[in-house]
């Protein structure tokens, strides 16, 4: 047992926190890897990287003048390419502006876009990391090619390829569950 803190020793005791430390406030890091269960920290680093490479590009070319057809050029294959990653124009919004890479092109952005994070929002998994334990154990292939990396990048048009493999238990068991289990696939 503890003895009774004293008054003074209880008043410096208030003004510290023990468990949230300021550094922590600011970084988003740890609140990013957990919400998308990263499994590599490093890939935090490199999409950050990615993320600031993308906004230093896109305000180097805000920088040209608007009439300039190189910047014209450039701005619109950069647009086309970060929508088709499905990384800007979320939505009915098109292809987007140079100042929503600014905005819009965080780590989260490439997260989003992680196949285990793709595989819960169509509801394929309830959670990230069970849908990344799937991608490991073989369970899912993208077009023809069954991927076993979480960190693997679903862009729009991959995006309605992601289906189970044919020889998973798990597609076994959903067909089962539906009722629409073939006795050729028994075999």
């Amino acid at each position: 047992m503890v003895r009774k803190l004293k008054h003074h020793e209880q008043k410096l005791l208030r003004k510290v926190d023990f468990v949230n430390y300021p550094s922590d406030a600011t970084h988003r890091a740890s609140a990013v890897i957990r919400r998308y269960s990263l499994g590599n920290p490093a890939d935090y680093a490199s999409y950050n990287r990615l993320a600031g490479n993308l906004r230093h590009l896109a305000h180097r070319l805000a920088l040209l003048p608007p009439e300039s057809a190189f910047r014209r050029k450039h701005e619109d294959v950069l647009l086309e390419k970060l929508h088709d990653m499905g990384l800007l124009g979320v939505g009915g919004e098109g292809k987007g502006k140079l100042s929503d890479v600014e905005r819009k092109i965080t780590v989260s952005a490439f997260c989003r876009r992680r196949l285990g994070v793709v595989m819960t929002r169509l509801r394929m998994a309830e959670t990230v990391s069970t849908a990344n334990k799937f991608i490991e154990q073989g369970h899912v292939r993208v077009g023809t090619e069954v991927v076993t990396d979480p960190a693997f990048l679903v862009t729009r048009n991959m995006e309605d390829f992601v289906t189970w493999v044919d020889s998973s238990k798990i597609k076994r068991a959903i067909m089962k569950y539906r009722d629409k289990l073939d006795d050729f696939d028994l075999l």
